[in-house]
């Protein structure tokens, strides 16, 4: 009902930047929260960024001032600006959304992630 596709991924070295876009598709209403979140190799999945339908802005310590994140409502896509990349951002990123579908009902979405690596 809902697919989340990402994109933007890749190698960069450290200090550099990447631009990750995930965007909602399907039997879409509305959709509140959208967020970023990875995993790192043998880490738990955690949380990266988070915004609301309004704007309002939740990030990890570990990235504030780093790292960016946006959204255009009117493409549902959320945007994550990542700065300053360190080798210990490599990690699989996930781009989650609490979806109202048109039937009313809600739903929480992820997409297949993308690849993140930053060489020393």
């Amino acid at each position: 009902q809902v697919q989340l596709v990402e994109s933007g991924g890749g190698l960069v070295q450290a200090g550099g930047s990447l631009r990750l876009s995930c965007v909602a598709s399907g039997s879409i209403f509305s959709i509140n929260t959208m967020g970023w979140y990875r995993q790192g190799p043998g880490k738990r999945r955690e949380l990266v960024a988070t915004i609301t339908s309004v704007g309002n802005t939740n990030s990890a310590d570990s990235v504030k001032g780093r790292f960016t994140i946006s959204r255009d409502n009117a493409k549902n896509t959320v945007y994550l600006q990542m700065n300053s990349l360190k080798p210990e951002d490599t990690a699989v990123y996930y781009c989650n959304a609490e979806v109202i579908l048109t039937t009313r009902s809600q739903v929480n979405s992820w997409g297949q992630g993308t690849q993140v690596t930053v060489s020393s």
